[in-house]
């Protein structure tokens, strides 16, 4: 089994103006059918009658067996939810991400957590916005070396490294954008605000470092990568800052095109 990862995730733009939700369907052990359970949600899910579009498919598994067995088993979750969603005329465009992620990713110490299949999906009248990949994506092939593109609104559990769930979406957004330019080489910057008591300077290399270990785990060229940590040395507003907005903007995440 590989070491467990902290996975951190800085929202590279707001959810809430594109709306990226997930759906978790979990797996029986070992197996890559739908159980009763995960039938049941899926289908309260379609039945909820919202225009939805799935963008994205991912297949997970627990640790146990080899990793090469469980990128299989993750595969053929993610392609048993694909078809399933076919079967039931769920619009699912040529695009469609579908992607096993096996065991390499942070464990739930809940091991029935681990063994499952990740959708996420827009509402269709939203689809004409381009997604935070789009956008991204758009930034990395206009970038020159030295620019500084920003990761806005960050959201991290207090005083951790560690990913807010409704964020994971968006890791996902930056790995694929770092396999789809692979002459990118970045440089992941974390600042801080404020220096509380409960929040120290190293936390901005903790977290900087988590998206390194994160994108490096997923087959991502370290060569391409470096990590550091700021703390409170480059502030968008002078500490101590005036109000909650200007802590926002100060506590925020850069990638640094090298």
């Amino acid at each position: 089994m590989k070491s467990k990862i902290i996975i951190v995730v800085f929202l590279l733009y707001s959810l809430s103006h594109f709306a990226q939700e997930k759906l978790e369907l979990y797996f029986d052990f070992d197996q890559h059918r739908l159980n009763e359970a995960a039938i049941k949600k899926i289908n309260t899910w379609i039945a909820s009658g919202k225009d939805y579009q799935v963008t994205k498919v991912y297949g997970f598994c627990d640790w146990k067996g080899s990793n090469q067995y469980n990128d299989t088993l993750a595969l053929k979750r993610a392609m048993t939810v694909y078809n399933y969603l076919q079967q039931n005329a769920i619009p699912l465009p040529k695009d469609v991400q579908i992607r096993s992620f096996g065991e390499d990713f942070e464990q739930s110490k809940i091991q029935g957590e681990n063994r499952r299949v990740t959708l996420i999906y827009q509402e269709k009248n939203e689809l004409v916005q381009k997604t935070p990949q789009q956008l991204l994506d758009q930034k990395v092939k206009a970038a020159k070396k030295g620019d500084i593109i920003p990761l806005p609104t960050i959201y991290f559990f207090n005083n951790s490294a560690r990913v807010v769930p409704k964020s994971e979406p968006v890791l996902y957004d930056l790995l694929c954008v770092l396999e789809e330019n692979p002459k990118l080489k970045i440089e992941i910057q974390g600042h801080i605000c404020c220096m509380r008591p409960d929040e120290p300077e190293v936390i901005s290399t903790a977290r900087a470092k988590a998206i390194y270990n994160f994108l490096i785990q997923n087959k991502i060229d370290r060569k391409r990568l470096r990590f550091k940590g700021y703390g409170v040395s480059r502030p968008i507003h002078p500490i101590p800052e005036k109000n909650s907005i200007e802590e926002d903007d100060n506590r925020r995440v850069e990638l640094l095109v090298l």
